[in-house]
Order: structure tokens, then sequence, then C-alpha cells
């Protein structure tokens, strides 16, 4: 288990040096990457409320526009004065560790609003939760469109600009970790148990209503990180980038990539990032093309790319297995 854990820590260095080396990139393809990231970590956290635990949250652009705003408000308003604090460091380190506790803090924030319309939404069912959970969503961005202290309408420019690939990279891994671990533990067990028969958990003495505000909680907490890395790439805030259509394609990536699969939320994520970008270029034809090519997919394969299943590397090796034992079998 040792090992396992300093494997790990040496490979999140890794990619975490990678992410550095990134930035001689061509700046449109270092984007993509940092939006991929970025909506890797909103879908994976979706996927732990709706494929794991089987509730249908579609308000999860109001959990990332409050970890955005908030963190983005304390990084204008707070930022410099904590920095100045920290003058005994180089001022890169004090920037990037006040960077990394607004985060937290802004991800805080939205977990501790996950706790508060948790516990009385989840109580719902289906349809009712997600108008539950679509009505939170705007209240929150009818909420900052009319807080002038973050711009209302107007936006909110002058964020510093801190997020880059390599902070990414370390909470797409902090998140796939964390979620990973969680599932394959006796709580995730309990958490999907509820998605297969609730009321048979119940009777098992499962205690179905914490595990259900648990994964609403942790998914609105990595919403929020990933609101926060959002807003300090971009330098600006706007409510418009968290309306309904946001919380949408959150959930088209979980949908696509496949309900209950974590490499499924990763792939469906990257089509996402990836697909209207390389329609670009059939200018007026693109979203037609974009929907099209979505609704043939879910034709094709309704329970996603991945179903419920996960991308291992082993499969490498039953494929390398099979390709010896026929060559044996041929050169007898």
């Amino acid at each position: 288990m040792r090992r396992n854990y300093i494997l790990i820590f040496i490979i999140v260095i890794i990619l975490v040096y990678l992410g550095n080396l990134a930035k001689g990139l061509n700046p449109y393809f270092y984007q993509l990457l940092v939006f991929w990231g970025i909506n890797s970590i909103l879908a994976l956290s979706l996927n732990l409320i709706n494929g794991f635990a089987g509730q249908f949250s579609i308000g999860h652009a109001g959990f990332m526009a409050v970890g955005g705003y908030f963190s983005s408000a304390l990084s204008v308003y707070q930022g410099e004065k904590i920095i100045s604090l920290l003058n005994f460091l180089p001022l890169s380190v004090a920037q990037e560790i006040v960077f990394f506790v607004f985060l937290i803090l802004g991800g805080l924030i939205s977990a501790i609003l996950g706790l508060i319309v948790g516990i009385p939404t989840l109580r719902l069912k289906g349809d009712y939760l997600a108008i539950a959970t679509l009505g939170f969503s705007e209240i929150v961005r009818v909420a900052i469109l009319n807080l002038d202290v973050v711009g209302g309408p107007r936006g909110f420019p002058g964020i510093p600009q801190r997020t880059n690939l390599s902070w990414v990279i370390l909470w797409f891994i902090i998140c796939l970790l964390l979620i990973r671990n969680l599932i394959n533990s006796s709580h995730g067990r309990a958490i999907i148990s509820i998605r297969e028969d609730e009321i048979a958990s119940e009777t098992m003495g499962i205690n179905t209503t914490f595990y259900k505000v648990l994964a609403f909680v942790i998914g609105a907490f990595f919403a929020g990180i990933a609101g926060g890395l959002f807003a300090h790439y971009l330098m600006m805030l706007h409510p418009s980038s968290f309306t309904f259509f946001r919380s949408v394609e959150i959930l088209l990536m979980i949908v696509l990539g496949g309900m209950g699969s974590i490499t499924g939320s990763i792939l469906g994520a990257f089509m996402l990032t990836i697909l209207p970008e390389a329609l670009r270029g059939f200018t007026y034809l693109r979203l037609i093309i974009y929907s099209i090519i979505l609704i043939g997919i879910m034709l094709l394969r309704p329970q996603g790319i991945m179903g419920g299943k996960e991308f291992s590397f082993s499969i490498f090796r039953k494929i390398y297995t099979r390709v010896n034992k026929n060559e044996n079998i041929g050169s007898k």
C-alpha cells in the first residue's frame, strides 16, 4: 500500500512537471487542454451524484458559479493584501499558496451550499429533484446578476491569472483519486446500492440520506474548484457562463461518456471540448452537425460510450495473450 502511494506521488509530480513544460505549446491547444481538464473535473463530480448515487441533478453550473465567483472575489479584494503578509517567501511561491487557499475556500463554500440544498431536496426523486437543483442554479445566477460587488450583469473583470495546466492536472488527479477510492470503498458500495435499489438499501440498514448528501457535497466541492480554476484562467467571469445550458452541457458529458463510469466521464469531457472546435470550420452548420453527431451516438450507444465499464490497461494484456495463443495454435 505504501509503495502505491509513493508511485502515485511520483506520477503526480511528473504530470504536474509536464503541465509546466506544456507552456511552450501553441496557445490554442494549450487552452483546449486546460478546458478539457476543467470539464473533466466537472464531469467526474457530477457523475458521482448522477451516475453512482443515481440522483438526477442538473444544477452543477450553480455550484461552479459559487466557487468561481467566491475565489475570484477573494483574489481581487484580498489577494494582494495576503500576499504582502507573506513577504518572507518568494513572490511566485506566495501567489501560488494564496491561490491554492482561495480555491479550497471557493470549493468549501460550494460544498456548504450543497449541504444546505441537498438535505431538503434529496428527499425528492427523479424529475422533482432535477427541477429543485435547476431552481437553485437559477437563483445563484440571478443573485450574481444583482451583486454589484462582483460586477453584476457587466461581468467581473480584473481576476489575476493564476490557473495553468499544472494546477488543472493537480486538481484533476485529486478529484479522480478521491472519487475512485470512494467508489471502491465500502462507502462507495453503499452509494451504488442506493442507485440500484434505494428501498432495499434502507432495508439493509444503509443510511441512504447520509450517503446521498455525501455524494452531493463532494460533487459540489469539486464543481466549486472547477469554477475557481475557470475564473483564474479567463481572468473574467460573467453570469452568462453559468446558465441552464452550461448545466446541460456537463450532464451531456457524463451521459455521452457513460453514467457510472470514471473513464467515461473523462472521455465525454474530451468529446464535448474538442467536437465544437473541430467543427468550427463549418460556420453556421456547426451546431446542426454537432447535434446530429450527438443524437447519432446516443441512438447507437444509448448507455454511453463506456456504459458502466472502465478503461483498463489490462485490456492490452488480454489482447496480447489472445494473439499469442492464436499464433501458437496456428504453428501447431
